[in-house]
C-alpha cells in the first residue's frame, strides 16, 4: 500500500487503461487527479494519444491557506496520517514543482477551465456542472 502523500508513478498507474476505455460503451470519461507530473503526462500521451481526446482540464482554484484549513479540519475525523501541516507543506511543494507545470501545459492548449473553489460545496458543484455541460454540448 502506498502512502497517501506520494504521487503515483506512471508505470504503476499504467496511464489508465486504454483498452477498457476503447471497449466501453460509454465514450466520455472524467479522469480525476491525473496526470500530476511530467512522467504521468508522458505516459498518458504515449498510451492515450489517438485514443482519447482531452476536452478540458478542471482547475480548482483555492488559496493554499484555505486548502490547509480545510484539510486540517478534515484530518480531525478522516483517520488519514497525511492530514497534518507538515505533510501538507510537502504536498503543496510537490504540487507547485510537479503539477503546476502540467496545468500550464494544458493552459497553452486552451483546455483549462478554472473553477473558483472557495465557495460552498454546492456553489463549486454548480460551476463544475456548468463547465462539464459546456463541453458536452
Amino acid at each position: 500500500m502506498r502512502k497517501c502523500d506520494q504521487i503515483i508513478v506512471c508505470s504503476h498507474e499504467g496511464s489508465r487503461n486504454p483498452e477498457a476505455m476503447e471497449r466501453s460503451p460509454v465514450k466520455k470519461f472524467l479522469v480525476d487527479g491525473f496526470p500530476r507530473n511530467e512522467d504521468n503526462l508522458q505516459g498518458w500521451s504515449e498510451k492515450m494519444d489517438g485514443i482519447v481526446d482531452v476536452k478540458c482540464v478542471l482547475f480548482f482554484d483555492c488559496p493554499e491557506e484555505e486548502c490547509i484549513r480545510r484539510i486540517v479540519e478534515r484530518g480531525k475525523t478522516s483517520g488519514r496520517t497525511d492530514d497534518n501541516i507538515e505533510s501538507l507543506r510537502k504536498r503543496f511543494n510537490t504540487y507547485k514543482e510537479s503539477t503546476m507545470p502540467i496545468i500550464k501545459h494544458y493552459e497553452k492548449l486552451n483546455l483549462v477551465k478554472t473553477i473558483p473553489a472557495t465557495g460552498k460545496p454546492e456553489e463549486v458543484f454548480e460551476d463544475v456542472e456548468k463547465a462539464i455541460n459546456a463541453i458536452l454540448e
